[in-house]
């Protein structure tokens, strides 16, 4: 489920304030604190029959709200404690190639087209620094890259917050 966040059912403000009462507001803080809660579990810990609560979730993936289930997993655990931004600004018609090499290129984790000088914000994990140099090798060619070495995470990756909704 996870993708692109610009998918085509992308629900609308009214649609939003619908499926996000207070009980599916719930339900997503409980999965956010532990997203592989069964469905039993969670419908325990919300006050709610099982088949609700799965009728539920599953209403909000198929209306995108939730998007995915993930796991985290270090990048030093598996070799790869280098962790680099990279800022790519394409030459003249490699714009689609900068993008074709981000998903072909394993150690990018996020890519992302942004606005400014720059075209793309890219996200890196290597073993070392010279196994770097090679992933940027492959965005050189199409052209300018600005590189930033990640020496500390003060705010790892967590939820986004959740809208505020009166019991009901």
């Amino acid at each position: 489920m996870a993708g692109d966040s610009r998918r085509s059912g992308a629900i609308s403000g009214n649609d939003t304030e619908r499926l996000l009462d207070a009980v599916n507001v719930r339900l997503l803080s409980e999965l956010h604190g532990n997203p592989r809660l069964s469905m039993s579990e969670l419908a325990r810990r919300v006050g709610m029959s099982a088949p609700a609560v799965t009728d539920r979730v599953q209403r909000m993936e198929r209306a995108g709200v939730i998007t995915g289930y993930r796991m985290d997993v270090s990048p030093a655990a598996l070799g790869m404690p280098v962790t680099a931004l990279v800022r790519v600004r394409p030459s003249p018609g490699q714009l689609p190639r900068v993008a074709e090499t981000a998903r072909a290129t394993p150690q990018v984790v996020e890519c992302y087209r942004i606005t400014g000088e720059d075209c793309f914000h890219l996200k890196v994990h290597a073993p070392t620094i010279e196994a770097l140099e090679e992933v940027l090798d492959r965005f050189v060619v199409h052209g300018q890259t600005t590189t930033s070495i990640v020496v500390s995470t003060p705010v790892p990756p967590r939820p986004l917050p959740l809208p505020d909704r009166p019991e009901t």
